[in-house]
């Protein structure tokens, strides 16, 4: 009956794929379309291949950066030395100006 309605279906055929910690995923595609080499394994999300034997590899993570690491490899000690002493003159600098400005208000 839901043929009737939609039309025949197309013909499919039926690919194993495998990931690296041997779950087994069995998508379906049409007969003509073309069939990727790989395809994300929904039960752990690693990459999954047609060969049983030799399985893609699990992508390799990044540990987490701080925003202090990534600085650091971006600038030398020298460099981050002077930026804040910079920061650390116009800070005080900007702290005397707003002292002198309270006393000023003061009189």
């Amino acid at each position: 009956m839901g043929e009737a309605e939609r039309g025949e279906s197309a013909p499919r055929i039926r690919v194993p794929f495998y990931c690296a910690n041997m779950h087994k995923v069995v998508p379906s595609f049409a007969s003509e379309a073309a069939v990727p080499e790989e395809w994300d394994c929904p039960r752990c999300g690693f990459p999954a291949g047609k060969d049983r034997a030799n399985p893609p590899a699990p992508p390799r993570t990044e540990p987490y950066k701080t925003h202090l690491a990534y600085v650091k490899e971006r600038r030398s000690e020298e460099e981050g030395k002077l930026i804040l002493d910079e920061a650390l003159e116009k800070l005080r600098a900007d702290r005397a100006a707003v002292e002198a400005y309270m006393e000023a208000s003061k009189n």
